[in-house]
């Protein structure tokens, strides 16, 4: 727990195993994309209004938690070294640390009143130790409020898997208690592009941009200190947006047009900033994008999906005084045709993931970890998250429902270690449609103030929780 006098208390920890035991000593390789998250950890943690857990000890929840982990072995085994020393996980059945805890209030007053330290201790935020061999990569949080409501946090280490992969783990541990069908998850991946038979092209924009990021942070050990806020836009403010923007972007999607505004205002605060310690540096006209691709290397109508890392970060780039002196509708349009320009490229991405293979040492062994989010302003799109249900948009993380028609009132993201200029998470809303949170984390509370008071935000009539104090 991050504070003295945290509202969340600790009632009990316990251990929660699979059903059906796994090839016991079965070892699985992390790639290269793997090791180089290893600096970062992540969690994700959803907020329901109704507590389904009843005794979570005796409780029938624990037992369908029990029964999907028998699909999830690298969440229950251990962090272990192959013979070159690279990161693998070893099946071993050790299980899931689990944690129950109190909060001393309701539901609606903390998502109120919390600060980003706070929800930090709903989900048992842990960074890997030196020594993890004994250490669960995995570990789940349950939070009781008072008055009913119930938190759920998942945290891990980043090394194994990405925040979508610990959303579809909590989509099937509630499916399973739901008693409808389940689909193990893909543990194998496509390595190479083309047929293998060809030289890969990694002399490409993003491996350039990986090659110079892995060079930026050798010296830090320590990671920058954050204060966050998490701003919610609804439904028919973000149709109004995007239909003021249709001239010049007629098929920007929410995340196109909330990056594009939050970019451009964070680099106003910034650019008024007086230079009090942070990181201030000439690339602050440059954003780092964080997109999934597994959609690249899985078939998109397929009921099964990737467990691990699937993430591309490509860097977008404008001139200080192109984004000073141009309406936000251009921005926008540079922001979406980046994006589009990814997706159309396959050879872009793959050239990413085939230049941290070869980042190796004569032995085998990939190269240290760099920091992945920063230290340039990082952005997160999880626009993947929505899917189609009848004529409405629905996302996966709001289909999490452990009890029928018992949807999240709100699911937060958080990323760890981010360094340097600061990080956006552009997330759905339980409000379904296009509308949509963003999270946003900045070096200072001083920038955090200055955007809650930000005219050209604040003119969107965006709802504001969980923002505070430094973490």
């Amino acid at each position: 727990m991050s504070q003295i006098h945290s509202r969340v208390k600790p009632i009990t920890k316990l251990t929660a195993v699979s059903s059906n035991p796994s090839v016991s000593g079965r070892v699985y390789p992390l790639l290269a994309a793997d090791h180089a998250l290893a600096r970062h950890s992540a969690a994700v943690v959803m907020y329901y209004s109704e507590n389904p857990f009843g005794s979570f000890i005796l409780d029938p929840m624990r037992e369908s938690l029990s029964k999907i982990l028998t699909l999830y072995p690298t969440v229950t085994g251990r962090l272990t070294r192959t013979e070159n020393g690279n990161w693998a996980v070893k099946g071993n059945d050790a299980g899931v640390r689990v944690t129950m805890t109190k909060v001393g209030s309701s539901l609606d007053e903390w998502l109120r009143s919390a600060d980003s330290v706070e929800e930090r201790d709903l989900a048992a935020f842990d960074d890997m130790p030196e020594d993890p061999y004994i250490w669960s990569p995995f570990r789940i949080q349950i939070n009781e409020f008072e008055g009913g409501g119930v938190a759920i946090g998942v945290s891990f280490t980043h090394l194994l898997a990405d925040p979508t992969s610990a959303t579809f783990l909590l989509k099937t541990w509630a499916d399973a208690h739901r008693g409808r069908p389940v689909s193990p998850p893909l543990f194998t991946r496509r390595l190479s592009l083309g047929d293998g038979e060809k030289i890969p092209n990694i002399a490409t924009k993003s491996t350039t941009f990986y090659a110079n990021k892995s060079k930026l942070d050798d010296h830090i050990v320590s990671p920058t200190k954050m204060s966050s806020v998490t701003f919610k836009f609804s439904n028919t403010t973000m149709n109004q947006c995007l239909s003021k923007i249709k001239p010049h972007c007629p098929n920007a999607t929410p995340f196109d047009f909330l990056a594009s505004l939050f970019w451009k205002q964070i680099l106003k605060i910034k650019s008024n900033s007086p230079k009090d310690g942070q990181n201030n540096n000439n690339n602050n006209h440059s954003i780092s994008i964080c997109s999934d691709i597994r959609n690249s290397f899985q078939s998109s109508n397929s009921q099964r999906y990737y467990f691990g890392n699937a993430l591309h970060i490509s860097q977008l780039t404008i001139d200080p005084k192109e984004m000073a002196e141009n309406e936000l509708g251009h921005i926008v349009e540079l922001v979406h045709n980046h994006l589009e320009r990814l997706g159309e490229e396959e050879e872009e991405t793959w050239s990413a993931m085939e230049w941290l293979e070869s980042q190796k040492e004569k032995d085998g062994r990939y190269v240290m970890p760099f920091t992945m989010y920063g230290p340039e302003l990082s952005c997160v799109s999880m626009e993947h998250m929505m899917m189609k249900k009848g004529n409405e948009n629905e996302s996966l993380s709001y289909a999490t429902k452990f009890v029928k028609d018992s949807k999240p009132v709100h699911v937060s993201y958080n990323i760890g270690n981010v360094e340097g200029e600061g990080l956006i998470i552009i997330m759905p809303s339980n409000e379904g449609g296009l509308a949509r949170n963003v999270k946003v984390m900045l070096p200072s509370k001083r920038e955090v103030d200055e955007l809650c008071e930000d005219q050209a935000i604040l003119s969107f009539n965006p709802t504001m929780i969980l923002g505070g104090r430094d973490e």
